[in-house]
């Protein structure tokens, strides 16, 4: 091996370091569970109930992120100069609000005194509603970006060419575009649905936490760490799963983006 290319040993230190603080707390968990009673508690009426809320709501987060994201995506992947720096300004915004402040402006929007829905009378907080609303707001940034970036980088030879024999835009987007950036679109969906099942802050502020109607999983176990911890370390050993699938199917996704690519 190359001595030039070889790893300072202060650096191997640090970054072993950093791995461990960020492995530590997941492990932490782990240990932490009951796990004798495991299965008992996630089969729970409580829990359960939480879990299919979140999977139904997660499920219509990513349905509706992709009817709106992609043409989103699409948009904002030809726009140039200051509307493009505008515009994705606003698409970068929920990323970058602290999650109650999210939930304190779709408050402003659409709750009962909503900007949007009080002229009209309707009232979309502390519902079921409002708990897809909040994941769409906090969670469909991550496949716009995803999708933006796949469609600024792949080459438009494939679309030039159908141009020429004739296909109409609406065909080349569908049938070529979208097509060669598939991989990107699933790794920006699965992206989406994770940040969704697992947001918590815009969720309580803006949908409360109701059973059944919208106490999501992460809002059971804030409720259980309160009562009873070790309840709360088992159910979120669901998330460190989902975590752990979402990284590993990610991986796979970026593994084809670069061999269509390649």
């Amino acid at each position: 091996m190359n001595t030039a290319l070889r790893t300072p040993r202060v650096v191997t230190v640090i970054a072993v370091v950093a791995l461990a603080f960020l492995a530590l707390p997941a492990l932490a968990v782990l240990i932490r569970t009951p796990w004798s009673s495991f299965l008992h508690t996630l089969s729970s009426p409580e829990v359960a109930q939480a879990i299919w809320l979140s999977l139904r709501t997660s499920a219509a987060t990513v349905i509706l992120a992709l009817i709106f994201g992609i043409p989103t995506a699409v948009l904002l992947s030809r726009l140039t100069g200051a509307r493009a720096g505008w515009s994705r300004a606003l698409v970068v915004l929920p990323l970058v609000l602290p999650p109650t402040v999210a939930g304190v402006a779709l408050l402003a929007a659409y709750g009962g005194n909503g900007v949007l829905t009080a002229p009209f009378g309707i009232q979309l907080s502390f519902t079921t509603i409002a708990v897809i609303l909040a994941q769409l707001f906090v969670a469909m940034p991550f496949l716009i970006i995803t999708v933006e970036g796949a469609l600024r980088g792949h080459g438009n030879q494939l679309a030039e060419a159908a141009a020429v024999l004739g296909a109409s835009p609406k065909a080349i987007l569908w049938r070529v575009t979208l097509r060669q950036i598939r991989p990107a679109i699933v790794a920006g969906s699965i992206l989406c649905w994770a940040r969704a099942l697992g947001e918590f802050g815009a969720t309580i502020t803006f949908a409360g936490s109701f059973p059944g109607i919208s106490q999501t999983l992460p809002t059971e176990v804030y409720l259980l760490l309160q009562t009873q911890p070790e309840l709360a370390y088992s159910v979120s050993v669901v998330f460190i799963l989902v975590s752990l699938t979402v990284v590993i199917a990610l991986r796979r996704s970026w593994v084809g983006a670069v061999r269509d690519h390649a």
